[in-house]
């Protein structure tokens, strides 16, 4: 949010802050919603730039469309294990998928 907007906000008497602290979460769960974010995004990317659809990477991962469309919004269904082995199954290896997991330390806090 930009400044301006932010003290024209404050001065209205709204509180502001981060979905963080709104929702009341743990920096510990913070962590890991953004890692599971990363991952996600990740594996869309990875789908993308190979030229599949979602109906084709659910097949190679033995899986659904739906699930697949699941697992790219980081849906809470959707499992860590979910995430990286579809990754390693679209080609990523083990330093990959620590980039991308660190990634997630840089993202700014939601």
């Amino acid at each position: 949010m930009k400044k301006a907007k932010k003290e024209r906000l404050s001065s209205a008497g709204w509180r502001v802050g981060s979905s963080a602290e709104f929702l009341g979460l743990t920096s510990e769960e913070v962590v890991f919603i953004e890692m599971k974010l990363s991952l996600a995004q990740e594996l869309r990317r990875r789908r993308q730039r190979r030229g599949l659809t979602q109906t084709e990477l659910a097949t190679l991962l033995d899986s659904s469309q739906s699930r697949v469309a699941k697992m790219e919004a980081a849906d809470a269904t959707v499992s860590l294990d979910l995430l990286i082995r579809s990754l390693l199954s679209l080609g990523a290896g083990a330093r990959d998928v620590a980039r991308v997991i660190r990634s997630a330390e840089r993202r700014p806090a939601a």
